[in-house]
């Protein structure tokens, strides 16, 4: 059973950083895709980044390019989100998703795992 764990969260003033963890378990990690998500209050769920199962290849959402990093050590079977120069439109709740292969998507349906969610708070 494949279980995903975020954790780093919390509130930061705009202009700050965060630094958010996915810990996976349940097989072998270096194989798959994993994505980040999030969702604000009362909108749908939306990308924010991917990486392939070997970190070879990433790609960002338009609003966050730039200003955000995801990257993965899969020694440890994490992936990492790199959040810089956070705004108060960057507030949302985010997941993240392991894909069960290694290609890269930004449809949040191609995705067959998530996480329960961590709370990303930026204040003006």
């Amino acid at each position: 059973q494949v279980q995903l764990v975020e954790s780093g969260g919390g509130l930061v003033q705009a202009g700050g950083s965060l630094r958010l963890s996915c810990a996976a378990s349940g097989r072998t990690f270096i194989r798959y895709t994993m994505a980040w998500f999030r969702q604000a209050p009362g909108k749908e769920r939306e990308f924010v980044a991917v990486i392939s199962g070997g970190g070879g290849s990433t790609y960002y959402a338009a609003s966050v390019k730039g200003r955000f990093i995801i990257s993965r050590d899969n020694a440890k079977n994490t992936v990492y989100l790199q959040m810089n120069s956070l705004k108060p439109e960057d507030t949302a709740v985010y997941y993240c998703a392991q894909r069960g292969d290694s290609a890269v998507y930004t449809d949040s349906r191609k995705y067959d795992y998530w996480g329960q969610g961590t709370q990303v708070t930026v204040s003006s």
